[in-house]
């Protein structure tokens, strides 16, 4: 349920109607925008209707959500959200904005192998104009036997490779013993498409501010995507970005199918941002830049993708990798198009 304040509430009137909400055992969440200010209303929509809220003072109206998702909805927020990552470390780190016009763009490898490794990859990622630097360091890997990620040492070195490079770091947690730990040195917090319905997981970061990142499940439908984020919003933390990064289907020239309308569906259900990588969806780096490009022109908040300065040796998903040069041409063809879009960089 939302309640409508009036353009003219004080915030005592606002802070009464918030106390009102709690007396009754729901849980409020106030968004306040430019021009109007609601309160969304987290419990049983029947006993809700029941109270005479219309009556508490400032007061405009009370409306039902009617989509399952309440938090993240359109009808909740009518604004993009801005996701701001980064920045409480100060310089050299700027914070990075997602969404609301502003383009991410998140590149780096698949997983953190060495400082050494990563230092060269990150100095040709910024050079190309990326503002995130992405690695993990726990791999949630098909094959028990595969390279499972380097854990904390592996932190350790995105954090300071990043941050000497003035790039904010995105990293998966998979595990909500692991929430922590990656908190201590990450910049943004990545929900893998195996972890996207893992709620113990999302309740977790849920309860820090720190950004999240959220993947769409591999089965997962649009609406299933929303509903994981609706965990993470209702914990009280407001810094979700979606990313679509490719669904199961009966195609098998490529890993997994990109869904492309997944931009614009979201967009007009939830003011969330959203991302895609292409890099996960095809798994071909032929395909990567025109399926980027796409994204971009879908009206995607920013592009996620693998850089590695030699695919052949990477620990993991190396032949989906772009290697330096070929990112460095992707960026130049995806800023005249931001421009295009109206998007900065």
């Amino acid at each position: 349920m939302i309640i409508v304040l009036r353009p003219d509430s004080t915030e005592a009137q606002i802070a009464h109607v918030l106390d009102r909400i709690r007396e009754l055992g729901f849980r409020p969440h106030l968004s306040q925008g430019e021009k109007r200010t609601i309160i969304g209303v987290i419990g049983e929509e029947d006993k809700l209707r029941a109270e005479p809220l219309s009556a508490l003072p400032g007061v405009e109206q009370v409306l039902p959500i009617l989509k399952p998702f309440k938090l993240a909805s359109r009808e909740f927020r009518r604004d993009e959200t801005v996701v701001t990552v980064g920045g409480e470390c100060g310089p050299p780190v700027k914070p990075v904005r997602i969404g609301g016009g502003s383009l991410a763009l998140i590149a780096g490898p698949c997983a953190v192998e060495s400082a050494e490794v990563l230092e060269t990859i990150a100095s040709h990622v910024k050079a190309a104009g990326a503002n995130l630097l992405r690695g993990g360091a726990f791999k949630p890997r098909t094959s028990p036997y595969s390279f499972q990620g380097l854990g904390e040492a592996g932190l350790k070195i995105l954090a300071e490779v990043g941050h000497r490079h003035g790039l904010p770091v995105v990293t998966e947690v998979m595990d909500p013993r692991q929430v922590d730990m990656v908190f201590r040195y990450a910049d943004m917090f990545q929900i893998g498409a195996r972890n996207m319905q893992n709620f113990d997981l999302l309740r977790e970061v849920g309860q820090t501010r720190k950004p999240v990142l959220l993947k769409r499940g591999l089965s997962a439908t649009v609406k299933d995507l929303l509903m994981s984020a609706e965990y993470i919003l209702s914990e009280g933390n407001p810094n979700v970005v979606l990313c679509e990064r490719g669904v199961r289907s009966f195609e098998d020239s490529t890993r997994n199918m990109l869904d492309l309308s997944a931009v614009p569906n979201v967009k007009g259900q939830s003011h969330l941002p959203i991302i895609v990588d292409p890099s996960h969806a095809t798994g071909r780096p032929d395909l990567i830049p025109a399926m980027a490009r796409a994204a971009i022109a879908a009206g995607a908040d920013g592009v996620h993708v693998e850089v590695h300065s030699c695919p052949e040796k990477a620990l993991s998903d190396g032949p989906q990798a772009l290697l330096p040069a070929q990112y460095a041409a992707l960026t130049r063809d995806l800023r005249r198009l931001a421009e295009l879009m109206g998007k900065t960089m």
